[in-house]
């Protein structure tokens, strides 16, 4: 690989960093206004909402210019969302007025994250020979897990009361900065990692390609865009493939809300050390991904599909849990079950869609159902919240539903395989 390859990677990695960060500063100016349970995975639900609603066009910005100069627009609009932030964290008084703008501020910050994806992993196809993608996605998924592991921790070592309190101490001789809390300080030293980002993105390099989108008609990009949907929807691989990585990214993100909240109830935990259990479920994703990289081929990675099906079981056992010695090894166990299960899943998906309609209108349909299921199971939750359910009543529901959701899938793709041939997959080609 190299030298603006790590560039690349490096802008990738300090904005993916920043994003996971900030979620749980914001977590945190929630909890200083006072703010309602159920608001808390609201905020992820507005973050998301940008990646649904926007879907058909952010593929044609990704292309209408150099994917360096995408990336560099998009990190701004997410330091304008982070500033936005900065102000909603000290308004003066709670109430439901004063939760709604840090909502929206946090929504801002989505909307730059929905049309940075598209340039993200465009940028690889255009800038790397078809040999190397397979190990320029390995980077990316390591470097994506790597940002989750230590963007969570660092949010959670931020608003640290013993670290925020050292960032508070922090003055500047003659200005009056009128930062006074935990929250406003993390946000504003994760400013500085969108920023480290925005500089990387300054320096990657040109690839040459011709950047004219082929239409900038919003009717005619929907009607693309549904075609498109449809096409992946109908395939048979990509349809069971698709199926599960939808389910798997609309669990995890609600199973992110469900371990901080289950963490504060069974174990004591504060929001501060609840993230270093996200931390070390992460973990476990990278280990198990790094096994399903090495031991499941492509042509037989819908063999994992029991293995979602043995996770949203697995998820159950935490009603049990009540000491942190038993806690960390089901975090591991969790994880490992999640990257060995969505890592050939994801890979086979891109391979359907890369032949079916090319690598960026496949990420849009990707994003598109990924984030849909995001917005209805964390809304779902969020609902479960407000009706006061017990989160352990929470967590077997939860579990009930993906171990079954994921057991139809495997009925539909016997199904399919009972009806006639399945598209070839080169059995050489593993990812």
């Amino acid at each position: 690989m190299n030298y603006g390859f790590y560039i690349i990677m490096a802008a990738q990695f300090f904005s993916s960093l920043a994003d996971n960060a900030l979620l749980v500063a914001a977590i945190a100016a929630l909890v200083l206004l006072q703010s309602p349970e159920w608001f808390t995975p609201m905020l992820k639900l507005f973050f998301t909402v940008s990646y649904v609603m926007l879907a058909p066009f952010v593929g044609a910005f990704a292309d209408a210019m150099p994917k360096g100069r995408v990336m560099f627009v998009t990190n701004v609009i997410k330091i304008a969302g982070c500033l936005l932030l900065f102000v909603c964290a000290w308004l003066p008084a709670p109430g439901e007025s004063f939760y709604r703008p840090v909502l929206l501020a946090y929504g801002v910050v989505g909307l730059g994250a929905a049309a940075y994806s598209p340039a993200k992993y465009g940028i690889l196809t255009e800038y790397l020979p078809h040999q190397k993608l397979v190990v320029a996605n390995g980077w990316i998924e390591g470097l994506t897990v790597a940002s989750i592991i230590l963007g969570t921790v660092l949010g959670g070592v931020l608003i640290d009361p013993g670290v925020s309190s050292g960032l508070l101490a922090i003055d500047l001789p003659r200005i009056d900065t009128g930062i006074d809390s935990g929250p406003e300080a993390a946000i504003l030293a994760i400013i500085a990692f969108y920023v480290i980002a925005a500089i990387f993105n300054l320096y990657i390099p040109r690839t040459g390609v011709d950047h004219r989108a082929p239409s900038r008609n919003p009717l005619f990009l929907i009607h693309e865009f549904a075609h498109c949907v449809r096409l992946l929807w109908s395939d048979k691989l990509g349809q069971i493939s698709l199926a599960t990585t939808t389910l798997f990214w609309g669990a995890g993100a609600t199973l992110q809300f469900i371990v901080l909240k289950w963490a504060e109830v069974a174990l004591g935990y504060t929001l501060s050390q609840a993230t270093v259990l996200q931390g070390i479920f992460a973990v476990g994703i990278a280990a198990g991904a790094l096994i399903a990289a090495r031991f499941v081929p492509l042509n037989r990675a819908v063999n994992v599909v029991p293995v979602g099906i043995a996770m949203g079981l697995i998820v159950i056992i935490m009603i049990f849990v009540r000491n942190v010695t038993v806690a960390i090894p089901l975090m591991v166990l969790l994880g490992a079950l999640a990257g060995f299960f969505v890592v050939p899943m994801n890979a086979l998906l891109q391979h359907r869609g890369h032949i079916l309609m090319g690598a960026g209108h496949s990420i849009a349909v990707q994003n598109f159902n990924e984030n849909l299921s995001i917005l209805v199971l964390l809304g779902v939750y969020a609902l479960l919240i407000w009706l006061n359910l017990s989160i352990y009543t929470v967590i077997v529901l939860f579990g009930v539903f993906v171990a079954v959701t994921m057991a139809l899938v495997r009925q539909r793709h016997l199904n399919n395989l009972r009806s006639g041939p399945l598209p070839t997959i080169p059995s050489e080609a593993h990812h």
